[in-house]
């Protein structure tokens, strides 16, 4: 259910954000695909119960150059690359595995980061319980400049608050 609701979220606010719906589309596909290189990924890694090592948290971040690099040879459009590769770079530059900052994330990465880190944090890991959405939402804006992108979380709240009905609940026990 992680990838889905990350989709949900990142077709919302891209459109929102006034992305045209035919690149949002296609945008929508990729993001299905964000975590593909977790498949590198040792599941001893992948699913522990306890916090990671220093050497088990490089070998996760790894997931996003893999993910790159299998999808490299079907996509041939680097945007969408960019959003495989680069969904964990931060507004403020301390993100990876590149340090992007700023403009540099494209506007397709950025609403990733937001979507996927706020799914992530609204969903029980085997290390912790889930936050409420308010609370979710309070870390969005508490990191608003520094770890995401100002006008990506100002779009993304707006769609959380509006939309809070209709937003389905995605079966995360799938993962």
């Amino acid at each position: 259910g992680h990838s889905e609701a990350v989709a949900f979220y990142a077709e919302k606010s891209a459109l929102r954000m006034g992305i045209d719906h035919h690149k949002v589309d296609h945008f929508k596909r990729i993001v299905l695909l964000h975590d593909i290189g977790k498949i590198g990924v040792r599941d001893n890694i992948l699913l522990k119960p306890d916090h990671l090592d220093a050497h088990e948290w490089e070998i996760i971040k790894t997931h996003r150059v893999l993910g790159e690099q299998i999808l490299k040879p079907m996509i041939t459009d680097p945007q969408l690359l960019a959003i495989v590769r680069n969904h964990h770079e931060r507004f403020d530059g301390k993100g990876y595995p590149d340090g992007l900052s700023r403009d540099q994330i494209p506007l397709l990465v950025a609403i990733v980061t937001a979507a996927d880190s706020y799914d992530a944090m609204t969903s029980n890991r085997s290390y912790r319980k889930a936050l409420s959405r308010e609370q979710a939402m309070e870390q969005l804006i508490n990191n608003r400049g520094t770890q995401f992108n100002p006008d990506v979380v100002d779009t993304f709240l707006a769609i959380l608050r509006e939309e809070q009905s209709n937003i389905p609940s995605f079966d995360h026990t799938k993962e």
